[in-house]
């Protein structure tokens, strides 16, 4: 694999008739009796019960209150305004540093990108943990006065308000194979439990009014023990001339392993044309190649049937600069934009036919990084 240059720099479930790509990378065509064992198979997530159907399962959350282990957990909603270069991030955390469990808080991130002034708000609140809810038992988060749930989210974070109501409008989508969901590696899962979800509602913005008319995007729910390293991250909900796919994908170089320094993975999911194509498995994850730096990204992966292909990139000022905490200590520096530029080429290789999949200013795009080079002002 390239070594990414880091510094230098509705549906249901599966539609009648649609294939995927097993974890093995070869496509299959699911019938009647699959898809009804697909619906009721269920897997173990941590200790979430995820159900293949069930969405809400996948918003249980992982935290305990009183842990001593380290922990992260957020909930965050993105979207896209259908035609310009505006964009809005909001984001649920609990965050509870190794050993201090009286030390866990609640807080909540917003950003409202500006691509047309490059001017991007940004705001964060932390809150002690005993002001805030995050249920085990079904999706029901809360931070402070802020809430979120399975059709809508209301709050306020310094100089960002929102009052939004939303639908899902895909399939939960698991980036991992469901086994490196049950175990300890690797020590952050990603999930999305509701892709191309449609948001309606309106942000206030220091005091400018911005009506929400079915911004389209996600909702998302990810937490470990610590953060990843480094990694690249990556989703598009819609391109251009294809608004019902969906890319979902990400670069990383996990945590070592005791003195073993871990290789680069690279894990991809794209729904297309009523296909899913997934690299989900470790395996997969280590054939597939990527190579990124500040501000770029191409990825590339195989199977027997399709090579894929992609690039994601955005000019510095489309980008704002987070510090995450992580929970064994330390502070990580998230290059963050959600007005990228992708492209993805799906190739068959048996006739080698093109589709090409372009969206202009509506992906997301992250960097996770410890270099202090990139030249993106820390705003929270």
């Amino acid at each position: 694999m390239h070594t990414p240059h880091v510094g230098r720099p509705r549906v249901s479930s599966v539609d009648p008739g649609a294939e995927v790509n097993d974890l093995t990378g070869h496509r299959r065509r699911i019938d009647a009796p699959a898809r009804a064992r697909l619906r009721t198979s269920s897997t173990k997530v941590g200790i979430v019960q995820v159900q293949s159907g069930g969405r809400w399962d996948l918003d249980r959350a992982v935290y305990q209150p009183g842990q001593r282990a380290g922990h992260y957990e957020s909930f965050y909603q993105r979207a896209n305004h259908p035609t310009r270069p505006l964009a809005f991030w909001i984001r649920y955390t609990v965050f509870a540093p190794i050993g201090r469990p009286e030390a866990a808080v609640g807080e909540l991130w917003a950003v409202f990108f500006d691509g047309e002034s490059n001017q991007h708000s940004v705001s964060k609140t932390e809150l002690p943990i005993e002001e805030c809810r995050f249920a085990r038992d079904r999706f029901d988060v809360r931070v402070g006065e802020a809430i979120l749930g399975p059709t809508a989210l209301r709050g306020r974070s310094g100089e960002v308000q929102w009052d939004l109501t939303y639908t899902a409008g895909a399939a939960p989508l698991l980036l991992f194979e469901p086994s490196l969901y049950r175990g300890s590696f690797p020590k952050a899962k990603t999930l999305i439990p509701a892709p191309r979800a449609v948001f309606t509602g309106q942000l206030n913005v220091s005091e400018r009014f911005v009506d929400i008319d079915e911004w389209v995007g996600s909702q998302n729910h990810n937490w470990g023990t610590r953060h990843t390293d480094r990694y690249a991250y990556g989703q598009v909900a819609g391109f251009d001339s294809a608004p019902d796919s969906f890319l979902d994908v990400a670069t990383a170089k996990p945590i070592l392993v005791g003195p073993v320094s871990m290789p680069w993975f690279t894990f991809v999911v794209l729904r297309h044309d009523g296909i899913e194509h997934r690299w989900s498995s470790l395996l997969q994850g280590l054939r597939a190649t990527a190579s990124y730096r500040f501000f770029d990204w191409t990825f590339s992966a195989r199977t027997k049937r399709v090579n894929l292909r992609g690039h994601l990139s955005a000019p510095a000022e489309s980008f704002v600069g987070l510090r995450y905490g992580n929970p064994p200590g330390g502070i990580k520096d998230c290059l963050n934009t959600k007005i990228a530029t992708a492209e993805v080429v799906l190739t068959d290789r048996g006739t080698g036919r093109e589709t090409r999949l372009h969206c202009a200013n509506s992906a997301l795009f992250e960097i996770l990084t410890e270099a202090d080079t990139h030249g993106v002002p820390m705003r929270a």
